[in-house]
C-alpha cells in the first residue's frame, strides 16, 4: 500500500510544480464540512459516493415524488385524473411512512385525519 502512497503523493507534487491547483474553484476559502453525524459511521463512505454520483435514498426519492404530487394535485381542477392523482399521492405517502419504520402519521394524511378522528370518537 506505501508504493501507492508514494506514487499518488509525486504526482501530486508534479501537478504543483506545473502549476495545476493555482486557479481551483474556492482556492483560499475554507472547505464545506457536510454533516454527517445522522449516518452510521459505517455508512457515510458509501452515502458520499452515492451522493456524488447523483443517487439519493429510496426514502429521499419517495419524498421527493410526493411534494411534486402535492403540488400537481392542489394545481389540478375536480376530475377523474385528480382523483387518480389524489389516490396515487396516498399510496405514496403510505408507502413512505413503511419504509420509515414508525407509526402512521396522520399529519401526512390531512383528508383522512378528520374523518378517522370522528370514527374513532363516535
Amino acid at each position: 500500500m506505501e508504493i501507492f502512497a508514494i506514487i499518488a503523493e509525486r504526482r501530486i507534487q508534479e501537478a504543483i510544480e506545473r502549476g495545476e491547483f493555482d486557479n481551483l474553484a474556492g482556492r483560499g476559502k475554507p472547505l464545506v464540512q457536510e454533516d454527517l453525524s445522522a449516518v452510521p459511521e459505517e455508512l457515510r463512505m458509501a452515502y458520499k459516493v452515492l451522493k456524488n454520483a447523483g443517487c439519493v435514498p429510496p426514502e429521499v426519492e419517495l419524498t421527493n415524488e410526493v411534494a411534486s404530487l402535492r403540488r400537481l394535485i392542489l394545481e389540478m381542477e375536480e376530475s377523474e385524473e385528480r382523483m387518480k392523482k389524489v389516490r396515487e399521492l396516498n399510496f405514496k405517502l403510505m408507502k413512505l411512512e413503511m419504509t420509515r419504520k414508525r407509526p402512521l402519521s396522520l399529519d401526512l394524511l390531512p383528508e383522512y385525519q378528520g374523518k378517522l378522528l370522528d370514527k374513532l370518537q363516535g
